[in-house]
């Protein structure tokens, strides 16, 4: 029952953040071709913080909360640490460290344009947009077919 519950909330949380990291850079490629100090500044502004921490966020730290959560059980009740070394679970916990490292690239990036010095294009956010999907894709893949157990 723990297992399942967990399982459930922590694929829901990595909806939530995925979701997120997906839209942010859409709404910086957007802002990056407005006036800066202008009207849609602010509001977009105002967006990227609401995403960024109401959504992004909590949905992070739900998604590590129940993820250590489903390790633990994993390793303590149904597969034991072993797993932990297995090419599914070290793409898995790449894909991981990549996505909370994007995340933060992320918030680096709101706060540049909170200051007025954003310096990427709307060019590069479209192209770096679905960066976080592909991680997806890989970890998805790898967890589901257990890659090289």
């Amino acid at each position: 029952m723990d297992y399942d519950l967990f399982r459930g909330l922590h694929i829901i949380s990595v909806i939530a953040w995925m979701a997120g990291m997906m839209y942010l850079p859409r709404l910086f490629a957007y802002h990056a071709e407005v006036t800066p100090g202008g009207e849609m500044d602010k509001t977009f502004q105002t967006m990227e913080l609401k995403l960024y921490r109401i959504i992004m966020g909590p949905a992070m730290v739900a998604t590590w909360i129940f993820g250590l959560g489903l390790i633990y059980i994993d390793g303590s009740q149904r597969l034991g640490w072993a797993f932990l070394q297995t090419p599914w679970m070290i793409s898995k916990l790449a894909g991981i460290v990549f996505l909370t490292t994007w995340h933060h690239v992320l918030g680096a990036a709101r706060k540049k344009y909170v200051a007025g010095t954003n310096t990427r294009t709307a060019r590069f956010w479209k192209m770096t947009n679905e960066l976080p999907f592909i991680a997806a894709i890989i970890m998805v893949v790898a967890v589901t077919t257990e890659f090289g157990s």
